[in-house]
């Protein structure tokens, strides 16, 4: 005798047949899914990289954030601050501190296939020492005497000794002595290799597998230009790209849940920069009139939610020991002493200023709107000119052609020459045109010490006279905000501006 079915439990047993049957329908992939099946990513950036990507070319710390993953040099710093062994596995130094014997690594490849020599190293410190466009890197291989094989070593002599030579060793990229298109299809060493680039549109670098190292996890990295900030939230609102660093706080608070949010320091030292060639800028009382007249915290505030660490210099936290607290607080918000200077410098009514600013960062173009109405109070009727980067780069940055800007300036090196060396009266990135008989000397002394207590000294002594000087608005380092896809992870941030890829993975 057959058994009968209730009739609620079979319209169940129907209902999970038809869901069985018709329920499922595969998920059409989106785009980001079909990177992850490629083990792909795709990272916005903000500006497009320099004109030439040659290792001793990186003219802009955009472009040496990026280039970080192609290029090493015999030591590399580590997230950490401490310098690790890369293309060297280790040096000695002699007891008089001048000459330095590096062991390199066996069996290193560059991307085009050529095996690493001491040749290579040798033809890289010579080339670096001519033709780089970082002037401190140019003055310590200045002081390089002697350069030679000995047997798989490479040996380096130097004029006097430098306890900062190893920094500097890290930023010096090795390159095959025979290549020469290093301008368009740059050739490393790093854990990935250049494929292509499409100017103002995107970068490709890919897996390198003959990496001497660790390799890195992802098969392939784009990185999608938008020099405009609108556009770039609007990928980051379509989930068209993976990652995006150097966000404002504005721009992490409308993320979708598809990203998580890390927070760390940008490296940079931002501040508002001054013309000293502008008149009335010429003038100390005029200058420490602008610093009164600025309320950092409330600045901190009202663009990143009090996020960020104050500055009083042009050096900031990650130089532990160069780093001077006591020099944050040297201009207290004081718009009654502001106006006081300018009556002084004979601007009782104050003056017109016009702040120029690359409109494809936020975080600058956010802080410029609030300092010129901060101005405002005391009389100075700031105004904010955005203009695109190129435009930013050749006129501001090169041509000096402004009176003043808000910007970020990062270490190529983790010594303090390289954030204090650009104010120097000869630097060619004196673009504030600073000029310090006493700052100088500092410098000088500094470089010329064997002592390594005197050399923080003097570098501090340095540090406190752009602030006594008022050579610029010191404001803050930023809060390093970056954007990356939940579904990724193993992204680090450094004590340097770089951005280090090789170990992100889905």
């Amino acid at each position: 005798m057959k058994k009968r079915i209730p009739a609620l439990l079979l319209a169940a047993l129907m209902l999970l047949t038809l869901t069985a049957c018709g329920g499922n329908k595969p998920k059409t992939p989106t785009a980001a899914d079909k990177r992850k099946e490629a083990n792909e990513i795709y990272v916005g950036i903000a500006q497009d990289l320099s004109s030439s990507l040659g290792p001793y070319q990186l003219a802009t710390a955009g472009t040496r954030e990026v280039m970080f993953n192609v290029f090493e040099g015999l030591y590399k710093v580590d997230p950490t601050g401490d310098f690790k062994p890369a293309l060297a596995t280790d040096y000695t130094v002699s007891d008089d501190g001048l000459t330095y014997t590096f062991t390199l690594r066996e069996g290193v490849k560059f991307h085009n296939g050529a095996v690493m020599t001491a040749q290579d190293v040798i033809y890289s410190y010579q080339t670096c020492a001519s033709s780089s466009v970082d002037s401190s890197i140019k003055k310590i291989l200045e002081n390089v005497t002697d350069l030679k094989e000995d047997n798989g070593k490479v040996v380096m002599t130097l004029a006097q000794p430098n306890s900062d030579f190893l920094a500097y060793v890290g930023s010096v990229y090795i390159s095959p002595a025979a290549y020469t298109d290093q301008d368009t299809q740059p050739v490393g060493t790093g854990p990935f290799r250049f494929v292509s680039r499409t100017v103002q549109d995107s970068v490709v670098i890919a897996r390198f597998d003959d990496y001497w190292g660790e390799k890195a996890k992802l098969n392939q990295i784009t990185f999608k230009i938008f020099e405009n900030a609108t556009a770039l939230v609007t990928a980051l609102d379509a989930g068209s790209v993976d990652l995006v660093a150097h966000l404002s706080i504005s721009q992490v608070n409308n993320l979708s849940k598809d990203y998580q949010v890390l927070e760390g320091s940008m490296n940079l030292v931002q501040a508002l920069y001054l013309n000293h060639e502008y008149k009335p800028l010429d003038d100390i009382r005029v200058r420490r009139a602008l610093c009164y007249a600025v309320n950092v915290d409330d600045m901190l505030k009202l663009t990143a939610e009090g996020h960020g660490h104050k500055l009083g210099s042009s050096i900031y936290p990650s130089f532990k020991k160069y780093f001077d607290e006591s020099l944050i607080d040297a201009y207290p918000y004081d718009a009654a002493k502001a106006k006081d200077l300018l009556a002084q410098a004979g601007d009782p009514d104050g003056f017109d200023l016009v702040i120029t600013v690359p409109g494809n960062y936020t975080p600058h173009v956010d802080t410029a709107m609030v300092l010129a109405e901060q101005l405002k109070a005391v009389g100075i009727n700031a105004t904010v000119q955005e203009v695109e980067w190129n435009t930013w780069l050749t006129d501001v940055y090169q041509g000096h052609k402004f009176q003043a800007t808000v910007c970020g300036f990062d270490a190529s090196t983790l010594t303090a020459n390289a954030l204090l060396g650009r104010y120097e009266s000869t630097s060619a990135k004196n673009m504030c045109s600073y000029k310090s008989t006493q700052f100088d000397a500092f410098l000088q002394e500094a470089a010329a010490t064997t002592d390594d207590a005197r050399r923080t000294e003097l570098y501090k002594a340095a540090a406190k006279c752009l602030s006594d000087d008022a050579a610029n608005v010191y404001l803050q380092d930023l809060a390093e905000f970056v954007a990356i896809r939940s579904t990724l992870k193993g992204y680090e941030f450094y004590p340097l501006y770089v951005m280090d890829l090789s170990k992100v993975t889905y």
